[in-house]
């Protein structure tokens, strides 16, 4: 098991001062399909947690700096998993909008970054990034192949450098990554999504909602060929 590294994290004690620090630039999402991914990998989680009999808190969005110290500038990843965190309740506190490392107290456990040009040099200069920070596992997805024939490279963190993982379970969070065909927001494609150990993806709120419909209208014309009105 791989001990997480925080080199950048200052004493909890001696928490610098975020005043000057600029956390939101408005900067916006570069296509249609990472924000929709984006929803996917992020939504997904808060409305599958609790059936996966997970119990660990957890913070997880899209688009939000991580700042390791106030000497760094951020790295802003598509998406990020923390386990083990409270979300913050209170926005009106700049320290409270964005993850500064010394406030949650350790980096994000996984990050995933969405390829969509060969500008982010995310199996370059990036992944060297979030192995200074610690970060436990690093996803880099590349649906339009800018990078090469891989479109999903999972790696994890050995020792502090990263090695690219044959199965793309992460143990230490226990959660799966998979390359789903199918139909989400209307649009049909190629989406990577959460799995559980056997591959199975996880549900979005809405895949639940069709799901309990379907199951109910089953159960309502078991009652009716039994003679039974489901509605009483």
């Amino acid at each position: 098991m791989s001990q997480q590294i925080t080199p950048d994290l200052p004493n909890l004690e001696l928490r610098p001062s975020v005043d000057s620090l600029v956390i939101e630039d408005d900067t916006p999402v570069d296509n249609f399909f990472s924000a929709k991914l984006q929803r996917l990998l992020v939504e997904v989680l808060y409305s599958s947690w609790a059936s996966l009999g997970m119990d660990r808190p957890f913070v997880a969005d899209a688009d939000i700096g991580i700042f390791s110290s106030v000497s760094r500038p951020p790295i802003v990843p598509d998406v990020f998993v923390s386990l083990d965190v409270e979300a913050p309740q209170d926005f009106r506190e700049k320290k409270n909008r964005t993850y500064f490392v010394w406030e949650f107290g350790k980096s994000p456990d996984v990050v995933i970054e969405i390829v969509s040009n060969k500008e982010g040099n995310e199996l370059g200069s990036m992944l060297q990034d979030y192995a200074r920070l610690g970060v436990t596992y690093y996803v880099v997805f590349d649906p339009l192949g800018q990078l090469g024939d891989d479109a999903l490279q999972v790696f994890g963190l050995r020792e502090g450098q990263y090695v690219l993982l044959e199965d793309p379970w992460l143990a230490q969070v226990g959660l799966g990554l998979t390359l789903w065909e199918g139909v989400f927001e209307t649009v049909e494609g190629t989406w990577l999504r959460w799995c559980d150990r056997d591959g199975k993806v996880l549900f979005t709120g809405a895949e639940r909602a069709v799901q309990a419909e379907a199951k109910a209208a089953k159960l309502a014309e078991q009652l009716r060929v039994l003679g039974i009105d489901p509605d009483d």
